[in-house]
């Protein structure tokens, strides 16, 4: 049995509502907690109980630093805790944090890695001139690169921002839609927006789209240019074919970052074989200055089912694939 002490200031955060961070916390390190004034009492082995003291230690040292912790901060970190007992909380936490997307002025957020792969994603893009990030939905590979892309531009680090998507139906047929052109992609551009209005202030992103600091536009729009001193984004890359990706990924011109995105398992081309993206994991991840990460179901940041279900359709996915080789 281990007592850890806990400051009454902020504990309705730590403990979460109805405490359900102190129910995650056991659910994750297989121990009993229970409350007893400024105390918690935690029963299990030796090793869990002293990882439930050093998650709060961290905590406190985070909270102390100034770092205004969230209830979904807690949660985080106990699964950082779980996944790695040596890690260090304020890689991913700390206003300083090496692997923070930091933002600035006309901002809504600093975002920080919530997994190792997420904080292993920005410290790529850090390092690379262009990251292929590729997973299942909800583990934050357009959400991060977009933050990261918001932090170079109010850093002055770059002079724009592209965002790009292949305009492919997803199996619904779409129809003549009404409108001019830019009316008429929208619809395909709209997930990129919406990441875009969640990381700034609607006005002041919307000024720098109608001065075309920052630019959305299909994929073909691409074609025939150099795009020099620019952090660009190509989002659902699964959806590219092999021309598109090539013609892409030489679009990258000096002072440049290019992100691409993707998931391989949400191929909506004709010929699923024929995506871009899949040749091109195969055809550049020798290259220098080139990062490729994939990420997986414990990386997903979407409600705790979204987890489930990606599980789920992997584990289903899986015989099927193999039996579909063997005939």
């Amino acid at each position: 049995m281990k007592k850890i002490a806990v400051p009454q200031e902020g504990i309705e955060i730590l403990y979460g509502p109805h405490d359900a961070n102190l129910k995650h916390i056991e659910s994750l390190m297989d121990v009993e907690i229970r409350t007893q004034g400024d105390e918690l009492i935690v029963e299990g082995t030796r090793g869990s109980e002293q990882r439930v003291e050093r998650l709060f230690e961290q905590l406190a040292q985070l909270r102390d630093s100034g770092y205004e912790l969230a209830s979904s901060d807690v949660k985080t970190a106990a699964e950082l805790v779980v996944d790695d007992p040596h890690v260090d909380l304020r890689d991913y936490f700390s206003k300083e944090g090496p692997s923070a997307a930091r933002q600035g002025q006309g901002t809504r957020r600093r975002v920080n890695p919530k997994s190792a792969n997420q904080k292993k994603y920005l410290e790529l893009i850090e390092q690379n001139d262009i990251v292929l990030g590729v997973g299942p939905a909800g583990t934050g590979k357009t959400y991060l690169a977009m933050a990261q892309a918001v932090s170079y531009l109010m850093a002055k680090k770059v002079s724009r921002i592209v965002l790009a998507r292949p305009a492919v139906e997803a199996g619904e047929k779409l129809g003549f839609l009404p409108g001019d052109l830019q009316e008429k992609v929208n619809p395909y551009l709209r997930p990129l927006y919406d990441a875009l209005y969640d990381m700034m202030d609607t006005d002041k992103a919307s000024r720098l789209v109608e001065r075309g600091t920052i630019e959305v536009a299909p994929l073909a729009f691409m074609r025939g240019r150099t795009l020099n001193d620019a952090f660009v984004i190509l989002d659902e890359a699964q959806n590219t074919t092999s021309e598109q990706m090539k013609m892409f990924l030489t679009r990258l011109g000096f002072g440049s970052k290019a992100v691409v995105t993707g998931d391989i398992t949400q191929i909506d081309l004709p010929n699923p074989k024929l995506s871009g993206l899949v040749e091109a994991l195969k055809i550049v991840r020798e290259i220098d200055g080139i990062g490729i990460i994939y990420f997986d179901d414990k990386d997903v940041v979407r409600h705790k089912l979204v987890q489930h279900i990606v599980k789920a359709y992997d584990a289903y996915s899986t015989p099927r694939a193999a039996k579909d080789q063997a005939s």
